[in-house]
């Protein structure tokens, strides 16, 4: 049956408006992936953006950065903002899962640090792929009930008095610099791997279990099953500021994992222009110092919103100290063969915790 001119028109001017309209709708949506619990997805933080920019926020999480880099490759055009520890930006520029970002239309890029905007892993070929947002450290974390004081050491990892009370994240990167540390070794040029092997080899008697998250983290120490571990200083914080645990940060003498976390726009954003809001918003200073004393964080890599916290708060007088930026250590990128065989290593060790 031949459907009359006057319906066919309209029903098709229906299709055409309600394709604009969905298209609209999909344009006012920011879909940023993360980790859970790590700032961008703070209710109060999305409904603060959320007011003043029209956009709505649709958060998605990841547990590491391979998670974090299939879902780019998988998800094409599905996210507009994604969180990328530094030392991986090269690994997602390389696949083409970003793309350049236009610093200019972020009115908070100026103020950040000169050495962390200029970081080689975040600029190639004078495009930007990466805003810094915020630094910390992979160190220690005590449970206070079981120190009459901090240690100074990483040593205190394999002291026989925490066997079966200590944790390490399940990370094999991460694990391997941590062995590098305890070994004196650069944790980018590595040159003794049978050290790093031999030293994490006798700490896996001491180890209760791995932890991947940072709530994993908290309940143990909430049900006071493990006295030290390697922790995200970000993390630490939080756990003693907003979970009121009783959690301390210790920077060892032998120094720390350090890294930076940035921002970019995955290639094939529907929304460039809500991802540049988005992430102007997640680098400004009122927006770090709410988070810091609501929640707890990790450094701001802008240095005004540094500079708006209290003198002897710890994210300024402690890790901005020159005596701890002489004792940690940056991550560089690795390359997949060092990463096959870092994973290679930390699986055979984890066969020897029982």
């Amino acid at each position: 049956m031949r459907m009359p001119r006057l319906t066919a028109f309209l029903t098709a001017t229906a299709v055409v408006v309600s394709a604009f309209t969905l298209s609209a709708q999909a344009a006012e949506e920011v879909h940023v992936l993360n980790w859970k619990g790590y700032g961008a997805d703070e209710p109060w933080a999305v409904a603060n953006f959320e007011k003043a920019t029209g956009f709505k926020v649709v958060n998605d999480f990841f547990n590491s950065e391979q998670e974090m880099l299939t879902k780019l490759r998988t998800n094409p055009g599905l996210y507009d903002v994604v969180m990328i520890n530094a030392a991986f930006n090269d690994q997602a520029m390389a696949g083409k899962l970003i793309q350049p970002i236009d610093v200019s239309k972020l009115s908070n890029y100026a103020d950040i640090a000169k050495d962390k905007a200029g970081s080689p892993m975040l600029n190639h070929e004078g495009k930007v792929y990466g805003v810094p947002w915020v630094w910390g450290l992979t160190a220690l974390a005590i449970n206070e009930k079981s120190f009459d004081k901090p240690p100074t050491s990483i040593a205190e990892m394999w002291d026989p008095a925490h066997k079966g009370r200590v944790v390490i994240r399940d990370d094999a990167v991460e694990a391997v610099q941590f062995g590098a540390i305890a070994t004196g070794q650069n944790i980018n040029d590595i040159k003794d791997m049978e050290a790093v092997k031999t030293k994490l080899t006798s700490l896996m008697r001491q180890i209760k279990t791995f932890w991947s998250s940072e709530n994993d983290w908290n309940q143990m120490v909430a049900s006071n099953q493990i006295d030290i571990g390697t922790y995200w200083s970000g993390s630490a914080d939080r756990a003693k500021t907003h979970f009121k645990l009783p959690v301390s940060l210790v920077i060892p003498q032998e120094g720390a994992v350090a890294w930076l976390d940035a921002f970019s726009i995955p290639a094939g954003s529907k929304n460039v222009a809500g991802a540049e809001a988005f992430i102007n918003y997640m680098i400004d200073p009122k927006f770090y110092v709410e988070w810091v004393t609501k929640v707890g964080a990790p450094v701001s890599a802008n240095t005004k919103a540094v500079e708006a916290l209290p003198e002897d708060a710890f994210n300024r007088k402690i890790m901005g100290s020159p005596e701890v930026a002489k004792r940690i250590q940056f991550q560089a990128p690795v390359t997949d063969e060092q990463r096959e065989k870092y994973l290679a290593l930390w699986q055979e060790l984890k066969v020897n915790v029982k």
